[in-house]
């Protein structure tokens, strides 16, 4: 998938890519892709506003940089973290794809009804009205797909990260049953299978993420030019790896520091949370990863929040609120000030962490 540069990306160049993929399609002509391009964007934009949700406490918080997949001499990354935003994008698409299809929201799709009345197990039968996967997958690699026109190495490990993105929809599927019977005995039940919440496939895919695998490739053959030695190269090298696994190529850089040429804007300045016991052991130890292993220090700011407050229903039928003032503590990451060392005990216990 191909984005943009930094300061100009837009959804709406995506849309422009996706065009060129229409002599592809599965339908000719114009009608095709205009029948589909609002549900295509609506879940690109999902997959992008998940994996910033994912990433929001990490070092790399999936920037808008990262979604133009290229760096500034042309050359594709193929990261860790570049294996995500393919996966999410590509599962974004063919979770709008498969729900508006199932919401009858297209002419030609509906609901998958290929099992309805076969026994599905003990006590249960399909029925219902099944979310169409089917044809959200096959729309959803018919435009996604169509934008990876190389031949290369870079190009197989975002196809397949586009593919392990599809088969997390299948994976976080839930079965859904309602119950018959006399008096409401549930005797047999009627069940179907629906998308699960995006959420869910989100964070299936950050733990995919974090077990992603590098790539070992024959650099030697690979460097021969030789069509049959790349493709015998790329073929041992996806040998053993499974199509649910996310890949990449090369190691990340050093999230913590300003690299414009990447960029990449580093950990100075970012938002991180202290100490509130509803948070998850990864969000409550933001600062230390944020700022401390980043050779940061921590800053406490005071800020003034205005929201809607004391709101009152008035017969019939208005609600009027008033305005309060709360002033609330924030923290963010700031550079340790000159001539002052961290002290010697807090380096030796986080020596050797993870960075």
């Amino acid at each position: 998938m191909h984005f943009l540069d930094v300061e100009m990306f837009d959804l709406t160049y995506f849309l422009c890519l996706l065009s060129r993929s229409a002599n592809n399609f599965l339908m000719t002509g114009p009608k095709a892709f205009l029948t589909y391009a609002s549900s295509v964007q609506m879940g690109a934009q999902s997959g992008i506003q998940e994996c910033k949700h994912q990433f929001g406490w990490d070092r790399w918080n999936c920037p808008e940089s990262a979604l133009q997949l290229s760096t500034h001499t042309g050359l594709r990354s193929a990261t860790r973290e570049t294996s995500y935003v393919h996966a999410i994008s590509a599962a974004g698409v063919m979770y709008t794809l498969t729900k508006n299809c199932s919401m009858g929201d297209f002419d030609n799709c509906g609901c998958d009804d290929s099992k309805i009345g076969q026994m599905g197990g003990r006590g249960w039968i399909w029925g219902g009205c099944s979310d169409n996967v089917m044809f959200g997958e096959k729309i959803s690699k018919q435009f996604v797909d169509a934008l990876e026109n190389g031949h290369d190495s870079r190009a197989a490990v975002n196809l397949h990260n586009n593919e392990a993105g599809r088969l997390a929809i299948k994976a976080t599927m839930r079965r859904a049953c309602k119950c018959h019977g006399v008096s409401g005995s549930c005797s047999i039940q009627t069940c179907w299978m629906q998308l699960p919440d995006f959420r869910s496939v989100g964070s299936y895919l950050k733990e995919k993420h974090e077990q992603a695998k590098k790539l070992q490739m024959d650099k030697r053959r690979m460097r021969a030019g030789n069509s049959a030695d790349n493709r015998g190269a790329l073929n041992d090298a996806f040998s053993g790896i499974r199509r649910t696994e996310l890949i990449y190529l090369e190691d990340s850089p050093n999230y913590c520091s300003k690299n414009l040429s990447l960029g990449l804007q580093g950990t100075e300045g970012r938002e991180c949370v202290k100490g509130d016991k509803n948070m998850t052991r990864w969000e409550r130890r933001s600062c230390r990863r944020l700022c401390n292993e980043c050779g940061l220090r921590v800053v406490e700011k005071r800020v003034e929040m205005v929201s809607s407050c004391n709101c009152k229903f008035h017969w019939c039928c208005t609600v009027k609120c008033e305005r309060c003032t709360q002033t609330v503590t924030k923290y963010y990451c700031a550079r340790r000030e000159r001539g002052r060392k961290p002290h010697n005990k807090t380096k030796r216990r986080h020596h050797g962490r993870r960075h």
